[in-house]
């Protein structure tokens, strides 16, 4: 027997022992889903009986099936809500039965519209995002920073098709650095070492894929030396991912600084089975006409986002807070 075959033939058993496990997951989650939306039809039909019903109907559940879970009053409150803001019932199997009952709890309380409830439902199956990760995104605007954002970049231009989409699709604008404790006089490099020492919910915020090489990554060009701020690669664009940071406005000369680093890491680290590396310039504000017009001539694909490294007052906290105007008042 030949050892290279037997194990080829193991992974191929486990990797269908895997797909057999999610399928049968999705399969019963389906049927689950389905069964809490026809719940939430029949609670519906009957609005006109009051929420004493829905007490009642939690109530005698409860007492014919002792062991089920699922069947409080909040939750049955939640199947008529799902049925009423789902009322496809093949969209719920098809679309909504990708993801546990708690991440489309989540996406129904905190999103509002559809076409983006339907965009997270897909980002969720896509990554696997568990319900506290869900809920970071919805918060802090992914689907607006990803979608929406008016994105500067020249992939279109430097990168083949699908290459260029791909790219484009896993670019924000801005990248919300919130867990990084915010000071006026931070430089470039207290930002970068902050993003180092919480790499993980860095990797987070910038998307699937990405595996983080290093810091100051030392490049020998010449006999001169360079430092990367941050280097990455990633598995789904299948190509390095130059990161540079800037605390102030983007400048027309940071492009250039960030082709040159990309022209080195394709000549040095860049194997043949590699894509062109791509850079993001993150800067703490822009002007995209003037960061569109930087990128016009430059010959590597870069991208030019603006950060945040503190997190936005939720609007009901922020209507609590007095004003600048209210302070003085009281002041005088």
């Amino acid at each position: 027997m030949n050892t290279s075959e037997y194990l080829s033939v193991i992974e191929n058993i486990k990797s269908e022992i895997k797909a057999a496990q999610y399928h049968a997951t999705i399969h019963v989650n389906a049927d689950m889903l389905l069964l809490y939306h026809d719940i939430g039809c029949v609670i519906n039909e009957h609005k006109a009986w009051g929420n004493k019903f829905v007490d009642n109907l939690a109530t005698d559940i409860r007492s014919a099936f002792p062991k089920s879970k699922g069947y409080s009053v909040r939750n049955l409150k939640y199947m008529a809500k799902f049925a009423e803001t789902y009322p496809d019932r093949e969209f719920v199997q098809t679309v909504s039965a990708q993801i546990p009952w708690s991440h489309n709890i989540a996406i129904l309380e905190k999103v509002k519209d559809q076409e983006q409830r339907v965009w997270y439902i897909h980002k969720t199956a896509e990554n696997g995002w568990s319900h506290n990760v869900l809920v970071h995104q919805i918060e802090s605007g992914l689907y607006q920073r990803q979608v929406l954002a008016d994105k500067v970049t020249n992939f279109e231009n430097r990168l083949p098709s699908p290459q260029s989409e791909l790219a484009t699709q896993t670019m924000k604008d801005p990248y919300v650095f919130d867990f990084i404790s915010f000071r006026e006089d931070m430089l470039e490099r207290d930002i970068e070492q902050a993003l180092v020492r919480d790499v993980t919910k860095l990797l987070l915020e910038l998307g699937t894929g990405f595996a983080f090489l290093g810091n100051q990554y030392h490049l020998n060009v010449g006999g001169d030396d360079f430092y990367i701020d941050l280097l990455f690669y990633n598995l789904n664009l299948r190509c390095y991912v130059v990161i540079e940071l800037k605390t102030g406005e983007f400048k027309p000369e940071y492009a250039g600084q960030l082709n040159f680093y990309l022209s080195a890491v394709d000549g040095i680290l860049k194997k043949e089975q590699d894509n062109p590396s791509i850079g993001l310039l993150l800067c703490k504000s822009k002007n995209n006409v003037v960061a569109e017009y930087s990128l016009k001539d430059i010959s590597k694909p870069i991208g030019v986002s603006e950060y945040k490294v503190t997190s936005i007052l939720p609007d009901e906290l922020e209507e609590q807070l007095p004003s600048v105007e209210d302070i003085q008042k009281r002041i005088k």
